[in-house]
């Protein structure tokens, strides 16, 4: 359960309440979007559950699409995972991080573009190298670095716990807190949705280690119950804090907000906010990248990458050629993007993957009614979750319909891809043979092989293929 909370609570929280905030118009309407991005996250985890212990595959969305639409679906998932769910995370993961390291060098400015991004960069680079060294070092960082995390957020909530105490609530009375300038739009709430849904982030990662849960059946619903409960009130006490001590002017200009929280309140101890901040940062993209390795094994188990995704290093046993794609995307998008804009656009791809995947769990009932169910949700659950969805993704579409369109766009520019790279099974030789000396020059470069399989899938990785049409993959004859 700790895990569970821990991987939810990242750095969303420290740069989502200036985006919920911007586009619900008040105090009071930011508050309820926080609470109510809580619930729908308890909604999703629920239909979650369901599916991992009724197809209890680890890979999440993309082994769940996968086995109940076919190898299409699934891969436009993976593939929208690899170029963008996962990619622009980590930037804005990265970005945050170098903000908040930077933000005291330059308190009275912005900090220069050049050296956020290079920043961000080289703390990715970093990461990746321990990632690619050491399994051990890489589970020392997530563990060690979630108190940087906690200590922030812990910090920020007494302190504001203290203000509110010593009478200064006014911000948050009724009458001041739903006071609005301007009326927001149906438009603006939805993005104000995918603002705070960012924060929420990470409420499906058990589904990606569901094979390697202990007795799935009671902890994946135990985690649910006490980790999206104890999320949604830690984020909302964390924005009553903020609230408590900061003007909606001063939180909206803000380029780091707990930064400013703690230079307002702590004094000379106001260090201490960036110090934990980047270390939450930090422990951040160092858990992202550890789960984004295990998505590209799976997809490539499947037949869906290349198989060279699928390899690990002969002695430490980390998959260097997944690490160093995910790397390369992240440092493409760092260069091209700024904070908010990225949150929208990745916060709109997950919530079409998430409501894909419970579309799936209806689906399956309706294909497969006498199929054991340990865990069966009430219809209810799924059917409010995507009613929500589908409201959201519209009015977000219509707000904002270049960032959240140029995301739709390259998900389906996977439709090509999926047709000649995995469902064409007779291609020229001279591809395979490409395809064949790439292989093996990556395995030289990375020092990398097939980990071994475990005899009961009986199974051998040169023969992987698409399940769902029985062609072979990328690497077919690697």
């Amino acid at each position: 359960m700790k895990r569970s909370s821990g991987n939810i609570i990242g750095s969303g929280i420290f740069i989502s309440p200036k985006g919920v905030l911007e586009h619900s118009g008040s105090v009071g309407v930011a508050l309820v979007v926080w609470v109510m991005g809580g619930c729908i996250a308890a909604l999703g985890s629920l239909c979650y559950a369901e599916l991992g212990v009724t197809i209890p595959k680890s890979g999440g969305d993309y082994s769940y699409v996968t086995e109940i639409f076919g190898g299409l679906m699934g891969f436009l998932l993976l593939w929208s995972a690899v170029l963008i769910m996962y990619p622009t995370t980590l930037a804005v993961i990265a970005l945050t991080f170098s903000n908040y390291v930077l933000q005291p060098v330059f308190p009275d400015c912005v900090p220069p573009y050049m050296a956020t991004r290079m920043l961000s960069a080289v703390c990715l680079l970093l990461l990746t190298w321990v990632n690619c060294s050491s399994v051990r070092m890489a589970t020392r960082i997530q563990d060690v670095f979630t108190v940087g995390k906690l200590m922030a957020l812990g910090l920020i909530i007494v302190v504001g716990l203290v203000q509110i105490c010593k009478g200064n609530y006014e911000a948050l009375t009724p009458q001041v807190a739903f006071s609005m300038e301007r009326t927001p739009t149906v438009g603006q709430i939805a993005l104000a949705f995918l603002q705070a849904s960012f924060a929420f982030s990470g409420w499906n990662f058990l589904n990606y280690v569901t094979e390697e849960v202990v007795e799935p059946r009671r902890n994946l619903p135990r985690a649910i119950y006490i980790s999206i409960p104890l999320v949604t009130v830690v984020y909302t006490l964390t924005n009553i804090a903020y609230f408590s001590s900061m003007s909606p002017e001063e939180l909206l200009s803000s380029n780091a907000v707990a930064v400013t929280f703690g230079e307002k309140l702590l004094g000379m101890f106001s260090v201490i906010m960036p110090i934990s901040v980047a270390l939450s940062t930090f422990g951040g993209i160092n858990g992202y990248l550890f789960t984004s390795s295990r998505l590209c094994f799976s997809g490539a188990r499947e037949g869906h990458l290349p198989s060279l995704l699928a390899m690990i290093h002969y002695k430490n046993c980390t998959p260097i050629p997944a690490l160093l794609v995910c790397c390369a995307a992240t440092i493409v998008i760092l260069c091209i993007g700024e904070t908010h804009n990225l949150i929208n656009y990745v916060s709109f791809i997950n919530y079409l993957s998430y409501g894909v995947t419970i579309a799936g769990l209806l689906y399956h009932r309706w294909k497969k009614p006498n199929l054991y169910r340990p865990i069966k949700v009430s219809l209810l659950v799924p059917l409010s979750y995507l009613l929500f969805w589908v409201l959201l993704l519209g009015f977000s579409l219509y707000s904002e319909p270049v960032v959240c369109g140029v995301g739709l766009v390259i998900m389906l520019t996977g439709v090509p891809v999926y047709f000649l790279g995995v469902h064409w099974k007779e291609k020229p030789k001279c591809i395979y043979k490409f395809i064949e000396r790439a292989t093996y020059v990556g395995q030289r470069l990375c020092f990398v092989v097939f980990p071994q399989i475990d005899p009961i899938e009986n199974e051998d990785p040169a023969e992987w293929t698409d399940r769902s049409s029985g062609r072979s993959s990328f690497a077919a004859n690697s």
